[in-house]
């Protein structure tokens, strides 16, 4: 089962229209959606490792204007947007401290959960709801998410074939290590 769907994941890669899906996941996951784009940007990059630098671009941009929307609904409709997003991600009794403390660290909140796996969503909202200033939210989320996916792009590049037989190899070890990856990052949001 985890062949076929590797197998197809790897067809819609190369798909003509996977730019725009890689682009709609990266946008709405910035603001509300929990999967990262880099579901679709690994497999994409591995698929056609020549556009590589292209498919970061497209997630770059589309992050970052998801960010956009989502500190715009932490200052715009927080009550009725941001706070069930964050209480889904088991963020209510922390929001409170966060208000208080997170404009003093905004840039490395931003920055940090950027680049790491921390649900950017929560960060995106949280900037908005707390009223970071918006152009130190934008600078730091161009720079967080062009170091992520570029490192990712570069990476994968340099490393495409070795990394794609790897996967290929041992195909239920990464599935299980990403699941428990991706699990983990939720708990840590949860539990912080």
């Amino acid at each position: 089962m985890l062949r076929r769907l590797y197998d197809r994941t790897m067809r819609l890669a190369d798909h003509p229209q996977a730019l725009w899906w890689l682009a709609l996941v990266a946008f709405v996951e910035s603001s509300v959606f929990p999967i990262p784009p880099d579901v679709l940007m690994i497999p994409m990059i591995l698929a056609r490792p020549s556009r590589a630098w292209l498919i970061a671009g497209v997630a770059l941009g589309a992050s970052v204007l998801g960010g956009v929307l989502g500190y715009a609904i932490g200052a715009l409709a927080f009550e009725t947007i941001g706070r069930p997003v964050l209480e889904a991600l088991g963020q209510t009794e922390a929001m409170a401290l966060f208000n208080e403390r997170f404009n003093e660290h905004g840039f490395w909140a931003v920055l940090i959960a950027g680049v790491t796996p921390f649900p950017y969503k929560v960060i995106t909202i949280m900037s908005g709801w707390t009223g970071l200033p918006l152009g130190i939210f934008i600078a730091t989320s161009l720079l967080a998410r062009a170091l992520r996916f570029f490192a990712v792009a570069a990476l994968l590049q340099v490393y495409g074939a070795p990394v794609r037989r790897f996967i290929e190899q041992r195909l239920g070890l990464v599935f299980t290590v990403f699941v428990a990856l991706l699990l983990g990052g939720f708990i840590v949001v949860r539990y912080l």
